[in-house]
């Protein structure tokens, strides 16, 4: 299998002299994209109705559990990037930590594959997925990630989003109230001024 995840990553990551373009764009993919899902949640939570934060709450819950099992498995079974074993080309900086499952990619499809079981939210889920792949091509393109760290995100992900979505009974009702609380104290103003939903 490693012998397999390799030679995939040697097929798929950056040549010598790559394309300045294609490097810029793969980088733009590989870090900056992250971002829209913090922005999703909370653009969704401050404009939303009860349903769309209670979405947002669970999709959290389970981008957070996804990054909690990558760490139960990078500590149980670290795995070594290629740039730590002298593989392919590097072409953004990352810390020399364990590469499996990616902790990029087990985020995004988390929140997506959340979106996707959720009535009312599986176009976005959709469209997140698909969004993943060129997502996942970018951070084995520029080294830091091994193909079969995207596969391990998916698992994780799936696993992540199906056990909040059940286990939401259990604490939806709790901290949504909590976190109206918090955001009627943050927003008075706004809510005040009809800029944000109460």
């Amino acid at each position: 299998m490693e012998h397999l995840n390799q030679t995939l990553f040697l097929w798929l990551n950056a040549p010598g002299h790559p394309n300045a373009l294609r490097v810029a764009l793969a980088t733009v993919l590989a870090q900056g994209l992250i971002w829209a899902i913090p922005a999703l949640i909370g653009i969704g939570w401050l404009r939303g109705d009860e349903r769309t934060r209670k979405a947002m709450l669970v999709a959290t819950a389970s981008g957070l559990m996804g990054l909690l099992l990558n760490q139960v498995i990078a500590s149980g079974w670290p795995h070594p990037r290629p740039f730590m074993v002298g593989l392919g080309h590097t072409l953004i900086p990352h810390a020399a930590d364990s590469s499996f499952p990616s902790d990029h990619l087990t985020l995004w499809w988390a929140v997506a594959f959340s979106f996707l079981l959720q009535a009312g939210r599986r176009r976005a889920g959709m469209a997140l997925a698909l969004l993943g792949v060129p997502i996942a091509w970018a951070r084995v393109y520029l080294g830091v990630h091994f193909p079969l760290d995207m596969m391990g995100a998916i698992a994780v992900a799936a696993l992540s989003a199906w056990s909040t979505l059940r286990a939401a009974g259990g604490y939806l009702e709790p901290s949504y109230r909590l976190a109206a609380d918090i955001h009627r104290k943050l927003f008075g103003g706004l809510i005040a001024r009809g800029w944000v939903r109460e």
